[in-house]
This record gives structure tokens, sequence and C-alpha cells, in this order.
């Protein structure tokens, strides 16, 4: 997927919808990062995602990170929808700011939802919203201490169970992974920034795809 306009500011919208057919697989990434720029007052951009896995599909969700900028306003939705034998594989991973610039992240609002139904029933919901000083926020011991950045996998298959133990070997003290259900296998991890996020995001996706990474994630 191309953004054309290089990243998401105030007033932008975006929607996608793809499908994967009964029987097929689907692979869905970014060229690159995506970007939320710095919003107008008043101003917010928004991004509305929604995948349909058919029976006996499967639908890897692999765009690469999302960085928010100071003073970015942005309103994200993912709806995924599963039949019974569908498959999943998603990743959606946040930046904080620029460390590599010394950039704190102390002024900007980030709505960010991820609903997936199997068979038009809950199977997982999440909801995170962070507004105004978020530097501040993440630095809090029972939040993020100081981490500045942050991934969530999930992962649907029937053989998630047995995926468990050896992911959990491969996190490091700033991750955990938990099943959810013999087939839904949920992590989430934090880390100080992009760098050492992908460090720990890309042996799991890889082993988890069972098959290399799309080829924007090595560049």
């Amino acid at each position: 997927m191309i953004n054309t306009a290089g990243g998401v500011t105030g007033g932008d919208r975006f929607d996608l919808t793809a499908t994967a057919a009964a029987g097929t697989e689907l692979t869905l990434t970014t060229q690159a990062a995506e970007r939320a720029y710095r919003a107008q007052p008043g101003e917010t951009g928004r991004i509305r995602t929604h995948l349909v896995v058919g029976d006996g599909a499967r639908a890897n969700w692999l765009p690469q990170e999302t960085i928010l900028f100071q003073g970015c306003r942005l309103d994200r939705h993912l709806q995924i929808d599963l039949e019974a034998s569908s498959r999943l594989l998603m990743c959606e991973a946040l930046v904080f700011g620029r460390a590599a610039m010394g950039e704190r992240l102390t002024d900007g609002v980030m709505q960010d939802r991820i609903n997936i139904r199997r068979c038009d029933q809950p199977l997982f919901q999440d909801a995170m919203t962070f507004c105004g000083d978020i530097a501040a926020y993440l630095a809090k011991p029972t939040v993020a201490a100081g981490a500045g950045a942050l991934a969530t996998v999930i992962f649907v298959a029937p053989d998630a169970e047995g995926r468990l133990a050896p992911l959990r070997r491969m996190l490091g003290s700033t991750a955990g992974a938990s099943l959810i259900g013999s087939d839904l296998l949920i992590l989430r991890a934090l880390a100080p920034d992009s760098y050492a996020l992908r460090k720990v995001l890309m042996p799991i996706l890889t082993d988890l795809l069972a098959a290399p990474l799309p080829k924007p994630w090595m560049t």
C-alpha cells in the first residue's frame, strides 16, 4: 500500500477495504513507515481499514510502524471480519516521536481501535487513547516506563496454542504473550525506539508467517 501524501495530517481521510476470498492468502504491508504529522487546531486525520477474511483463507496484516510527530491528531480504526476457518496474523506498531532526533512527544492525540469479529461475534477488541503530553504518560512505571515504541501482534490459527511457549522464549523483559482460547494468541511489546522494536518483532513475525517478511520490511 502506498500513501502518496507521505503521511497523515489533520483533515486527511484514508479508507481501505480488502478481502481474502475463500481459500486464498493475502499479505498487506506498506512501502514505508506511516507518519502522523502536526495538525492544525480542530483538525484530525482519520484512517479506516476493513479486512474481510473468507472461509479457509488467511490474511497477514503487516504494515510498518506508524510514527507520531509532535502536534499530531490521529483517529485510527481497524476492523477485521473472520469466518470460522479463517486465519490471521496482524501487527500494529506505534512509535512515539523520533528518538534519533531527540524529539519528545509532549503534544499529541492518538485514538486507536482494533476490532476483530468471527462469524459476526466479537473475538478481540482493543482501544487506546493518548492525549496531551504523551511522553510524560509513557514515562510512568505502571504504563510504559519510558518506552518510545509499542507493538500489538494478533495470531489466529488452529496451532496458536503450540506457538505460545516458543514465542515467549523470543521475547525480552518488556514484552508478553498470552493465549485467549485455543486459537487466539496476543502479544504486546514495548521498546525504547523503533529500531529496538523491530529487533523484537522481525524474528517473531517471520516465525508466525512461516515465510520471509515482505521486502519493504528489509529496507
